[in-house]
């Protein structure tokens, strides 16, 4: 036998279910306000009044009918206009600044322990590859061209006169879709669990320093320095930047943990992207320098290193997020 207080939440459960027709308005109206999808300006009026509607009814269907779908649809609707509703408008440049002050430092932050290992990496490569030439000349011919040697072997650096073949236009281009390439190479191989990641990084130092071994041994290091010096400090950099987002794709695929070998994944790719996106954007600038700085014979050493030095600076406030940050109000002097 039913008591009234059963019956009379009966048909407050009745009545509540009979607005499902005003929930599903509701929801639709929000789906359109967060997509940006409608063109009707009354809409954003309505939606306080929606949200309104379904706070409401959620807090009357969780304490009439707290086990069925309707509470589930009326939690899923409620959670959909409060994000539409609290979603201010998105502006690129807003957007952007958020992504390079907030996201990429974050990323940089995370990505710190593989960036120190992927640079020590290629550091002891490079030394490897330095120490090897330099106590056996005659292997030079596995890393280096035999056009390039006999260069070498006849006093000049393969560089020179490089601007008399190529516009510099055309070399830019050229060197930023190679850089980029070998960059993306390095991050991709990464999901090789991290295989492909250590031989791009290992075959680039040991080529670096095997070149610098052989070059110095015939009195050309120096010139080899200057010609490096304005690109180089971002360019190797972006290397082992991107090696490291490489290794933590690998490391992600290696030991997912508990949420999961995919969950992993994309956890690792989301923060990584944000990072290689920085890195192109320094690409094309060390491009421009190599194309256009490098080769020209009329710029002194003193102005490569600070060219050099100064851009690796740059790159370094892009993605600690100091570039973009928002200066801080100065605060108000204190009354007496």
């Amino acid at each position: 036998m039913s008591t009234p207080a059963s019956d009379r939440d009966q048909a407050l459960a009745a009545t509540l279910l009979g607005r499902a027709a005003s929930w599903q308005q509701a929801d639709a109206r929000a789906l359109r306000l967060a997509r940006g999808r409608t063109a009707d300006a009354a809409d954003a009026v309505r939606l306080a009044d929606d949200y309104r509607l379904l706070a409401h009814d959620l807090a009357r269907a969780r304490a009439l009918i707290p086990a069925s779908r309707a509470r589930e649809y009326l939690e899923n609707a409620y959670a959909r206009a409060h994000a539409t509703l609290h979603h201010g408008g998105w502006r690129l440049g807003s957007g952007l600044r958020r992504l390079f002050a907030e996201e990429t430092p974050a990323a940089m932050r995370w990505l710190a322990p593989y960036l120190v290992w992927t640079t020590l990496i290629f550091v002891l490569s490079a030394c490897g590859g330095y120490a090897l030439v330099h106590r056996y000349p005659e292997l030079i011919a596995l890393f280096a061209s035999p056009d390039m040697i006999a260069s070498v072997e006849s006093g000049k650096l393969w560089t020179q006169g490089l601007l008399n073949v190529v516009p510099s236009s055309i070399l830019s281009v050229q060197i930023l879709t190679n850089n980029i390439v070998v960059s993306l190479f390095a991050y991709c191989l990464g999901f090789l669990f991290g295989l492909g990641t250590l031989y791009i990084l290992g075959i680039n130092g040991l080529m670096l320093g095997a070149v610098f071994a052989f070059v110095g041994a015939h009195g050309l290091g120096g010139q080899l320095f200057s010609f490096i010096v304005p690109h180089g400090c971002v360019e190797l950099s972006v290397m082992c930047l991107s090696g490291a987002a490489g290794a933590a794709i690998g490391e992600a695929l290696i030991r997912p943990g508990n949420a999961g070998r995919l969950e992993s994944f994309r956890v690792a790719a989301l923060r990584t992207g944000v990072v290689l996106l920085s890195c192109a954007l320094l690409l094309v600038g060390a491009g421009l320098i190599e194309g256009f700085i490098s080769p020209d014979a009329r710029v002194l050493l003193p102005a490569r290193i600070a060219i050099g030095v100064g851009y690796w600076c740059l790159m370094v406030a892009l993605l600690s997020g100091r570039l973009f940050a928002r200066r801080s109000a100065p605060a108000a002097a204190a009354h007496p």
